[in-house]
């Protein structure tokens, strides 16, 4: 699969390649601001993930699936390996691809997520989007008008209405709404890791502090997985910690980028 990207900065090979992988129901946009302020200084990629954004749609969501789709991305770009920063869902396909085919990664950033199975927190989400009526719908205004309905949060509410959008005079949404809510069981879980040996390259862990998703419970798999792992907590953000607070996201991977000790 051939996944639709976008490109900043440029190419040369004293400079790292950074491949960003945004969260479920995100896109490529999501990194805009952050990959804006690290382009000066690196070669950066980042892709819609499959069913997502402009990138062609599966029945496959798993994530060995996905990750083999980030490699083929990296080989078609004449790449040996690259640095992976991957959000929520993405920052599973980075760590499954780190896991499995190690020879990709150079350093490995993962916001806000473990290496474990969660609780399906997204079923209100889904019914909230497939409520949305997009045979008689007016405007993007009117679509949040119908969402507001089952989701409060104005900001949630943006996030997810990036991904309506207007084909011919009609209404339909980016993502592939019906395979993804029908296979968030293994969406939400983490592929079984077998016999696959742990990851033994630079890993750094960023979660938001007032978010569980990388609750103390989970650091135990973390540490099995990557026992080079590092993990450092971001004040007053929560789930989406580079939107919630991005100059200390940024302060954080900078620092991590530019430590090769």
């Amino acid at each position: 699969m051939k996944l639709n990207y976008r490109e900043y900065g440029s190419y040369h090979e004293s400079r790292s390649t950074l491949v960003f992988l945004h969260g479920l129901l995100g896109s490529s946009v999501n990194w805009h601001g952050i990959v804006r302020a690290l382009e000066s200084d690196y070669h950066i990629l980042v892709p819609d993930l499959r069913n997502h954004g402009q990138s062609p749609h599966s029945d496959d969501v798993s994530y060995q699936s996905m990750a083999t789709d980030v490699a083929e991305l990296l080989d078609d770009q004449g790449l040996e390996s690259a640095t992976l920063i991957g959000h929520s869902m993405g920052g599973k396909v980075a760590m499954w691809l780190a896991l499995s085919q190690p020879q990709w990664i150079d350093q490995l950033a993962v916001v806000d997520i473990a290496p474990v199975s969660y609780p399906n927190r997204f079923s209100k989400l889904f019914e909230a989007l497939q409520s949305v009526d997009l045979a008689n719908l007016e405007s993007r205004q009117h679509a949040d008008q119908q969402l507001a309905r089952y989701l409060t949060d104005f900001g949630l509410r943006q996030y997810l209405l990036q991904n309506l959008m207007l084909d011919k005079d009609r209404w339909c949404w980016r993502v592939n709404l019906i395979e993804l809510a029908s296979q968030m069981p293994e969406i939400i879980a983490f592929p079984d890791i077998g016999s696959t040996a742990p990851f033994l390259g630079e890993t750094l862990f960023i979660y938001g502090g007032n978010s569980d998703y990388l609750a103390p419970a989970y650091e135990g798999q973390v540490r099995e997985l990557f026992p080079y792992a590092r993990l450092r907590s971001i004040a007053g953000a929560g789930h989406w910690v580079y939107a919630e607070q991005p100059q200390l996201f940024l302060g954080v991977l900078k620092g991590f980028l530019g430590d090769t000790d």
